[in-house]
């Protein structure tokens, strides 16, 4: 109460000014009811109101990775590391970056761990939803769209995800999108994401093919892993290496 006295507030009003015109003592400007909007400063970025009060937080959440996936003739197969790091610290080396949605569906983590695996989550019971209404299986596009949908109401307040849904339908065949925390949406047939993708693609872009055999797949992907962690310090660990083929899915 003395507070709300001391500024001029009505004591049942939020941020309402008293009829009695208020001096503040660093402006030179005497404001009074109707021009009291002036006192409020506009934010650096609004959209990113939340996130930027949210960096003055000094601990740092898991991040760094290198995922990729890309489609061939046989499938689609998708890569990433295991190593999950939270600034300069390496938390873990045993972090599970490929999360199976359903039989069918796997979703990539690059970003905020926390973010990635929470979300994905929640994508796999749209998309068991989605069967239950059906009686049919969920597309790539439609998994992909659901996920860009909801990324993009929560666009600005901090989400920090960068994932792949990749998987094979039975009208388009093996197909891969990503989608960010802003809800943009890609399809394409080779994507890399996190901190050590650009190393990645140097090894994809020089090698890859449509053509190649299981066994090429497989190692190109291996390989372009092995060589981000080199060079990127947010990627180490284990390689893993999935497939999905048109009637199932394997972890090679």
């Amino acid at each position: 109460m003395a507070l709300e006295a001391y500024l001029g507030l009505h004591p049942n009003e939020r941020f309402s000014i008293d009829r009695k015109r208020l001096q503040l003592p660093n402006y030179e400007k005497v404001i009074d009811e109707d021009h009291h909007q002036i006192c409020l400063s506009i934010p650096r970025d609004p959209m990113n109101l939340y996130s930027d009060s949210a960096r003055k937080i000094a601990l740092k959440f898991n991040k760094g990775t290198t995922t990729l996936a890309f489609v061939y003739k046989g499938g689609v197969v998708v890569c990433a590391d295991s190593r999950a790091t939270g600034g300069q610290y390496i938390s873990t080396q045993e972090c599970k970056k490929i999360i199976k949605i359903n039989d069918f569906l796997l979703g990539t983590m690059a970003g905020g761990a926390a973010d990635c695996m929470y979300w994905q989550r929640v994508l796999s019971k749209e998309c068991r939803l989605f069967e239950l209404r059906n009686k049919e299986r969920i597309s790539v596009a439609a998994a992909s769209k659901i996920l860009a949908n909801i990324l993009y109401s929560y666009k600005g307040m901090g989400l920090s995800l960068g994932v792949m849904i990749c998987g094979w339908d039975k009208v388009r065949g093996p197909q891969i999108f990503y989608v960010d925390n802003d809800g943009n949406r890609q399809p394409g047939k080779l994507f890399s994401v996190g901190s050590g993708s650009t190393i990645a693609y140097g090894v994809l872009d020089t090698f890859y093919r449509h053509d190649m055999n299981d066994d090429e797949a497989y190692d190109l992907g291996r390989r372009s892993i092995f060589q981000a962690t080199h060079r990127d310090c947010g990627s180490g660990g284990t390689v893993r290496v999935y497939t999905i083929k048109f009637k199932w899915m394997e972890m090679y």
